[in-house]
């Protein structure tokens, strides 16, 4: 899908309710009402055969009598009478409607409105949904209760009831939306197109979502991390348990993936995670301000010492610390509280505080160039009023001279104390609350969204993996496949991960028990056998492991007892032989787990944490995204408890880390390589100062060849070639990676002053970090970076993003000082074109400075357009068409 045509949800200039009534009680009645109520400016049109009590000129029976195509329908009629209605408004010109008709039990009703919407292009919110709501056009689309003020907040909810609530608890906390809109069952728009929408919406501050299933993940993820690198985006996910995650899919018709790999997902696309509807609205009352934040130190400001304590305790569970305090500000504050004040942070402005000494507080501490964030908190008293407080409080943060750089929180402990404030703080951007625990974790929401827009920003990650020989794993795969099988033996699961550089524990297979005593002369003992089977998996709970076995004839005898045992518990289950390996001392070492498992939603999911036979008792485990990279692999790896001891402690060193972020990387680089691999499991991996090594593996493959089910696309290197340029320079083109950012920065360096205006439209001496960032780390679906190398000198630079639907994409191109009129450009265009091509993308554009007359000479040769920019008259808008847009769906 896309975000075609959804632009009309923003600002409709007219709607039509079809489905309106009159009669009370009912969808069409109360959806009516709220579009009228809400002063929606422009035509309102109702479509019903009976009469409605409306202005005439604007009540028509059918959607041809329509005398406009309406930017927007709202739809309320019976389910079945949908898809005909759909196809009317397609064919009058319509191109958004709202499906608030519920009864679409059946995928083909469903799928009958698609096919109704495909030919016309339009689009599709709903069915089954509460409706839209746009408070900046005034339009209250909807059959809620109570409509929501304007503001910064977008709302993307599967739960109609969440969003009722949600209104409620903001409207009380004078938290304004720019929109909401409830996706119901999400047959056409989805949550990706609608964080697309609000992403590029000026109005929007920040997005909120409430997650039952996700139908459309990896473009949920571009789209996510997209949003995120701009706004904060806070997602709270329902389905936590299996029983809640059965509930979640009769709720909505889809399948829901597990809650802990939505949570990885979340984190990898820069989503702040929260885990209670609590937390949701909190969260949001933070992140819809948008406040500047720098870091994570927090100052106090309260007139109760021990409630300052309680919230520096609390400090710690979300990131945070107190700041301190510089001697500045000691003295400043010396001179304006009483002499028994704190003279820390917690500031202590003492229980008989009045305003001014509140005020005070804040100041300095907002001032300090060591606090990132005030929290000021009032615990009742009866010497001042804690409304007089507020309100001096808030006057004195709304005044130019306040600074803005500081965010404040407030906390008025107590419901009824911080009712009394409320009417104080409204307007004003301070998120008020009536605990410290709430506070403290308002502000940690600060820390999370800071954080999580940094890590897409994050500064440049090695990818450490060691040569691979896929075509050797192939063979094991297809050799399997020749047996009819789905499930490897270990011997075979070892070899796929030596294949990709995984360091394998060896030992002699012995086809039977007599076999074994051959097996153990070549290595040395003591022993440990295992049984091969490929029913029974799962070897030492069926007894099939034997360890230190001091000599043959104990292997021999194992391995006799081991086949009597199973040939009479488990007769179906076929022994293939025996595995004998010399045995490994664990002792001072640690045993870990890695595996990758299909998640139904987000596909392949990587997995860590502490290992052996208690692996499931244990339950220490994190997950990530593949593809990783080194910084991620560590992220996951800090994640597990386990991480702890693997730091080393006391006179236990620390372990070798970097061997274990090599196996996670090539554990990923399997899952994008092999999607034949449904399943692996490497446990236990052995780990300690001198390296890692894998003692037994799992693997299960899929019956047929399969796809690829990777959300986020990895580094797509069939696009690296050689090209020769008309001049005959020999180039090495490849798409860029996060590692190349150095070699990025070096090469601007090199790029003319002239031409770094031409190619970034402003004057500019240095390409900073968070340009190469974005220029480096970038999602392959909607972005392309190649870099051309002469020998091992980088010397051009080819940049597209194009938009969600891939109808047009941006395209900028800079070249080497030293190497210009060498025609790389034009080879460079040429392969940039084959790759746009190639993604379906629609036309390819370039805004250039109307002076850059090289550009524009190449460009018009290789068949662009160029168009005078109406506001600019110093730019050029050049653009090449490569193919129609096609139909939405």
């Amino acid at each position: 899908m896309s975000i075609r045509n959804l632009d009309k949800l923003l600002r409709p200039r007219s709607v039509a309710i079809v489905g309106a009534s009159s009669r009370a009680g009912t969808v069409g009645q109360r959806v009516l009402e709220n579009v009228l109520d809400g002063g929606f400016d422009g035509p309102v049109f109702t479509v019903n055969p009976k009469q409605v009590d409306l202005d005439g000129d604007w009540c028509v029976p059918s959607v041809g009598d329509l005398p406009i195509a309406p930017d927007l329908a709202i739809i309320v009629t019976p389910a079945r009478t949908v898809p005909g209605i759909v196809a009317e408004l397609g064919a009058k010109g319509t191109r958004l409607a709202v499906v608030i008709s519920s009864g679409f039990h059946e995928p083909e009703l469903r799928q009958a409105i698609l096919d109704a919407a495909r030919p016309h292009l339009l689009r599709v919110v709903g069915p089954n949904c509460l409706g839209v709501m746009m408070p900046h056009a005034r339009l209250n689309g909807s059959f809620a209760q109570a409509a929501p003020r304007p503001g910064g907040l977008a709302l993307i909810s599967q739960s109609g009831a969440l969003v009722t609530s949600m209104i409620d608890w903001a409207n009380a906390r004078d938290v304004g939306f720019s929109g909401i809109v409830s996706l119901g069952d999400a047959a056409d728009a989805d949550f990706g197109d609608l964080i697309d929408l609000f992403a590029a919406d000026p109005k929007t501050d920040a997005i909120a979502l409430y997650v039952e299933s996700i139908s459309d993940p990896a473009k949920f993820m571009s789209a996510a991390r997209a949003a995120a690198g701009v706004k904060p985006v806070v997602a709270l996910k329902a389905g936590r348990t299996d029983g809640a995650n059965r509930a979640a899919l009769t709720h909505t018709g889809a399948l829901g993936g597990s809650y802990d790999a939505h949570l990885a997902a979340f984190r990898r696309a820069g989503i702040v995670s929260v885990e209670t509807l609590t937390e949701l609205f909190d969260a949001t009352q933070v992140l819809a301000r948008r406040q500047l934040f720098r870091g994570n130190s927090l100052a106090i400001v309260t007139n109760g010492g021990g409630a300052g304590v309680l919230a520096a305790d609390a400090l710690q569970k979300v990131g945070g610390h107190l700041a301190q305090l510089a001697p500045a500000t000691i003295t400043t504050l010396d001179a304006a509280l009483p002499r028994g004040w704190s003279r820390a942070n917690p500031i202590d402005v003492v229980g008989d505080a009045r305003a001014e000494r509140f005020v005070a507080g804040i100041e300095a501490a907002a001032a300090d160039p060591h606090v990132d964030a005030v929290l000021v908190m009032h615990c009742p008293t009866a010497v001042a009023a804690g409304t007089e407080i507020a309100q001096v409080v808030a006057d004195q943060v709304a005044k130019d001279s306040f600074p803005r750089r500081t965010p404040v929180l407030a906390c008025w402990m107590g419901p009824h104390n911080a009712d009394a404030a409320r009417a104080a703080f409204a307007g004003t951007g301070i998120p008020l609350f009536d605990n410290l625990d709430d506070a403290v974790r308002g502000f940690g929401y600060l820390i999370a969204a800071r954080a999580a827009r940094e890590s897409l920003m994050r500064a440049p990650a090695r990818l450490s993996v060691s040569t691979r020989d896929r075509g050797k794993a192939m063979a094991v795969i297809s050799g399997a496949r020749v047996d009819r099988r789905t499930t490897l033996t270990a011997t075979e699961a070892k070899a796929i991960l030596e294949a990709f550089g995984v360091p394998i524990h060896h030992g002699r297979f012995a086809q039977t028990t007599g076999a074994i005593w051959a097996a153990c002369a070549l290595i040395d003992p003591p022993y440990a056998l295992k049984i091969v089977s490929r029913e029974l998996t799962h070897k030492s709970d069926v007894g099939g492991v034997a360890l230190d076995l001091p000599d043959a004839a104990s292997a021999v005898h194992a391995a006799e007892a081991m086949a009597k045992r199973i040939a009479h518990e488990h007769p179906s289950a076929k022994l293939l032989g025996f595995e004998v390996e010399p045995m490994v001392e664990v002792r001072g070492k640690h045993e870990l787990l890695v595996g990758m498992y299909d998640d139904p939603t987000f596909g392949p999911m990587i997995t860590v944490g502490a290992g052996g036979k208690a692996v499931e008792v244990i339950a220490d485990r994190a997950l990530g995204l593949p593809p990783l990279d080194d910084t991620l692999a560590r992220e996951m790896i800090l994640q597990t408890r386990i991480a702890r001891l693997l730091a080393g402690y006391r006179d236990e060193p620390a372990a070798d880390i970097d061997a274990l972020v090599r196996i996670l990387n090539a554990v990923a680089r399997i899952a994008a390589e092999l999607p034949d691999i449904a399943e692996l499991d490497i446990n236990p991996l052995v780990l300690d100062e001198n390296g890692a090594l894998v003692l037994d593996a799992r693997m299960r493959i899929t019956a047929q060849p399969a796809r690829s089910r990777m959300v986020i696309r990895p580094v797509p290197v069939e696009w690296t070639t050689d090209l020769t340029t008309r001049e005959g320079v020999e180039l090495h083109v490849r798409p860029v990676t996060p590692d190349d950012e150095p070699e990025l920065a070096d090469f601007f360096r090199e790029v003319s002053s002239e031409d770094l205006r031409f190619r970034f439209l402003s004057a500019i001496h240095e390409v900073g970090h968070e340009r190469l960032a974005a220029m480096t780390q970038i999602d392959y679906r909607r972005a392309m970076h190649f870099l051309a190398f002469a020998g091992e000198v980088l010397v051009a630079s080819a940049f597209l993003v194009s938009d969600p639907d891939r109808t047009r994409a941006e395209l900028a191109i800079s070249v080497r000082a030293g190497w210009k009129h060498k025609g790389i450009s034009w080879s460079l265009l040429q392969h940039m074109l084959r790759y746009a091509e190639s993604e379906g993308v629609s036309s390819v554009e370039s805004l250039e400075s109307s002076e850059n007359h090289a550009a524009l000479q190449l460009e018009r040769e290789m068949g662009f357009t160029t168009t005078p920019c109406p506001d600019s008259p110093t730019e050029t808008l050049v653009r090449k068409v490569l193919r129609q847009p096609e139909a939405v769906g």
